[in-house]
């Protein structure tokens, strides 16, 4: 099965070509302002680089968020015009998710990315050979995930947001580690979509904020103190 894995949720735009669970390519420009300038080159780019044209596709895999607002609109609008042009499976993987496939030992996986001001998107996952979710996707402050974690006796932290609060993970927990790799990936999403895909579970394209973006924030702070 040839794959096709795109993400634009982060400050990055990475895509990856997979032959069943072998990477082919995997090109990352880190560059936000841009991402909608540059994912239909960089796509062209890794197809032209493994020699796949696009009609042999069998599989899209695209990140879902949560993320970067606009990123995760250019991503799911990409997919979806494959989609409905050339009508190719595809399938929506949370950023969450994929970063627990960064980490490869079992055990308890804790996926967190950086929401700035002490804020956290938070996912938990139990790795045994497979990835299974364990807890809701959320949006917490990072003190609100000890209680949550306290009974598990060891856990992975994986993402930016576990590097951001890397010491006070350490004062909380004492028998955790850290991943070396904590940039999302569309190696490690094009995985977990080939996963769901070939467990045949669902996963949708509809976009996973888990927070109202920032003008929606703004707008409410200004009706409550205008009431």
């Amino acid at each position: 099965m040839k794959i096709l894995s795109i993400d634009t949720a982060s400050n990055l735009c990475t895509v990856a070509v997979l032959e069943n669970s072998t990477c082919l390519t995997e090109i990352t420009i880190d560059d936000a302002r841009n991402h909608s300038e540059k994912i239909m080159p960089v796509i062209e780019n890794a197809l032209n680089k493994t020699s796949i044209d696009i009609n042999d596709i069998n599989l899209i895999v695209c990140d879902k968020g949560p993320g970067s607002f606009t990123g995760i609109r250019i991503g799911i609008g990409t997919v979806l015009a494959f989609k409905d042009s050339l009508n190719i499976p595809c399938i929506g993987i949370s950023s969450l998710e994929a970063l627990a496939y960064n980490v490869k030992n079992n055990g308890i996986i804790c996926s967190l990315i950086d929401a700035k001001n002490d804020n956290v998107y938070f996912g938990l996952f139990e790795k045994n050979t497979i990835y299974k979710q364990i807890e809701d996707f959320n949006f917490l402050r990072i003190d609100e995930i000890v209680p949550k974690l306290k009974k598990y006796s060891s856990i992975t932290f994986v993402g930016d947001g576990a590097l951001e609060h890397q010491r006070f993970l350490k004062e909380n927990f004492i028998d955790c580690y850290f991943c070396d790799k904590n940039n999302l990936s569309s190696y490690s999403l094009g995985i977990a979509g080939l996963n769901k895909f070939n467990n045949k579970i669902e996963s949708n394209l509809i976009p996973l904020y888990l927070r109202k973006s920032q003008a929606e924030r703004a707008l409410l702070k200004n009706n409550s103190e205008i009431s």
